[in-house]
């Protein structure tokens, strides 16, 4: 690659190296110059530009970005769409994230043009997170370079959780409360169900090695078995290591380097995995007792080497929680079409039932939501609402009426975001006019960091805007015909995403934006 400061008369053709402002108007770096540009450049006094050219091996820095996330994104994990020479690949589940830190350093040290960053492996991930990131420093790699490090790649694996039954048994003692019985129950069950398992509860048992491992013998449904005792242990011969042998079972180990979570206990009685609990599971702060749990849960074997292997890293924060929290886990992220709206620009006619490919505008938008993976939406009719709903045929969905639609657009938000299931953990705030609406924008702005994601054309910020749950009583509040933009202030961490087409800006308010959609190919 070529990286050069040429004078204007060069430059066409070029990759424009730096953002510059040009007659009010932001060029971004990346941009290929035109024959035009460089007459408004010279218009505005410019006489020299900063740009590189590609050799002809050079691969472009998206394309290249792209094709190594792909070789890297194996099971349950997807490559987003590359941009600005990055391309993310971020989980389909939740899960343990497995992968290979020699085969990550030996891409890093093909080409200094050429990077890769990862989670650490073992890390727990959330459905939608960001595991890794391609990045292309320069515009371009060489051929030579991309083949050199797809070669090397292995693919990146996320161990799914499955979705286990896991019983806890308690063990008690003269003065151990109620209270705290109930406490640890409450604090368990979150845990696992923070993992989409089901936990089930024993009868309480005294702290004795002969009555605990009665209740252990007996047949039980459940995958995982849970003990949490009234006291800790500190020896293979203490209550809970010895009644789980003598139950049938074995002891794999007793003790971890984690804290906090040093006096675990694993073994395995009958097939399945017996975890005796240390006494800080009854926080839910983070502790060795997570650890081991979501890889068991994620189907990997955990054995007294890879808990010995825990030692680096295994001082875990104090004010850590897992994630996603127990108290809170987060939840999917869905779509509201507001479709509640008069279409009073179009005349007689109503946008949302006009033609476009065979179907109407706003089913085009249902279908896109589908095919992003994201549940069922939530759409907001008002104007003509029978006929919004035909045109949506039995496509799945909430329906919800904004009775005074015709106060503007706050009213149909309000009553969309009152329809969201409890269990979302943020909303696209999506426009029923925007047929060309893609599928994997949707999922990328559903799986994008931060506070509020949106798309990005050409430095135009476009729609649907994807809003943590934390935003909604804010765009509640909201009153006459204004959206969220009134609310992108709040933001706390906003994101980005570069949209893949112009479809991000689509407004087909008029018959004249009407016709000028059916008047395309695609």
């Amino acid at each position: 690659m070529i990286f050069a400061t040429v004078p204007l008369a060069q430059a066409e053709g070029g990759i424009l190296a730096h953002s510059l402002l040009i007659a009010g108007t932001r060029w971004p770096k990346g941009r290929h110059i035109t024959a035009a540009d460089i007459a408004q450049a010279a218009s505005a006094g410019l006489q020299t530009l900063v740009i590189a050219r590609l050799d002809p091996t050079d691969i472009g820095e998206d394309q290249a970005a792209a094709h190594l996330a792909a070789a890297l994104a194996g099971t349950n994990l997807t490559p987003l769409p590359a941009a600005h020479g990055r391309a993310n690949i971020a989980a389909t589940a939740a899960g343990i994230l497995t992968l290979d830190p020699q085969m990550v350093a030996a891409i890093n040290t093909l080409d200094e043009a050429l990077t890769l960053a990862t989670l650490a492996p073992g890390t727990r991930v959330a459905a939608g997170e960001i595991i890794a990131t391609v990045k292309v420093i320069r515009y371009a790699v060489t051929a030579e370079t991309l083949a050199a490090a797809t070669a090397a790649a292995a693919p990146l694996t996320l161990a799914a959780f499955r979705p286990l039954t896991i019983a806890l048994v308690s063990t008690t003692l003269a003065g151990t409360s109620e209270k705290l019985l109930a406490k640890t129950e409450k604090v368990t069950r979150n845990r696992v169900e923070a993992m989409a398992c089901t936990m089930t509860t024993l009868p309480h048992v005294a702290h004795e090695t002969a009555a605990l491992a009665v209740i252990l013998a007996q047949p039980h449904p459940a995958d995982i078995l849970l003990i949490a005792g009234a006291s800790a242990t500190v020896d293979r011969a203490d209550v809970i290591p010895a009644a789980i042998i003598a139950a049938g079972g074995h002891i794999e180990r007793l003790g971890m380097p984690v804290d906090p979570g040093n006096l675990l206990c694993l073994g395995t009685l009958h097939g399945r995995s017996v975890i005796g609990l240390p006494g800080c599971a009854r926080s839910p702060k983070r502790n060795g007792f997570d650890v081991v749990l979501e890889r068991l849960v994620a189907g990997h074997t955990v054995t007294s080497h890879d808990i010995a292997m825990m030692g680096a890293g295994g001082l875990l924060p104090e004010a850590e929680r897992p994630q996603p929290r127990a108290k809170s886990p987060p939840g999917p992220v869905g779509a509201i079409i507001l479709a509640a709206g008069r279409s009073s620009r179009m005349g007689n006619d109503h946008k949302l039932l006009a033609d476009w490919r065979g179907k109407p505008l706003v089913a085009h938008v249902a279908d896109a939501i589908a095919d992003a993976g994201l549940p069922p939406p939530v759409i907001v009719l008002g104007a003509r609402a029978d006929e919004v709903r035909a045109a949506l045929g039995n496509r799945p969905a909430i329906y919800t009426v904004a009775a005074d639609y015709a106060e503007g657009l706050s009213r149909s938000l309000r009553t969309g975001l009152a329809a969201v299931p409890a269990t979302w953990s943020a909303a696209l705030i999506c426009l029923g006019d925007m047929p060309r609406v893609e599928a994997s924008l949707l999922r990328a702005l559903a799986a994008a960091p931060g506070d509020v994601a949106l798309p990005v054309w050409n430095t135009r910020r476009g729609n649907p805007v994807r809003w943590s749950r934390r935003h909604f009583a804010r765009l509640t509040a909201l009153e006459g015909d204004i959206g969220g933009k009134a609310v992108l202030a709040d933001a706390i961490d906003l994101t980005e995403v570069p949209a893949p087409s112009d479809a991000a800006l689509d407004d087909i308010d008029t018959p004249a934006a009407l016709a000028a959609l059916q008047a395309r190919e695609s």
